[in-house]
């Protein structure tokens, strides 16, 4: 199980397909949504909204 690499956190799937979305496909670390929003200096309801559009649009780093 991967953690935050800023807090601890255990992540989830689609929080690891976020950071390597945002942030580069190659990562190893990763942010929670949590720290995402704090780095990113955007809500974490965005960061939501964006997982649900990245998943419409087929991202293939968001399948199970």
């Amino acid at each position: 199980m991967a953690h935050c690499k800023e807090c601890g956190r255990s992540l989830t799937k689609d929080e690891i397909a976020l950071h390597k979305k945002i942030y580069n496909r190659g990562a190893e670390e990763f942010f929670c949504i949590d720290c995402s929003s704090r780095y990113l200096n955007v809500s974490v309801d965005l960061l939501r909204q964006k997982i649900v559009e990245f998943k419409k649009m087929g991202c293939t780093l968001f399948e199970a």
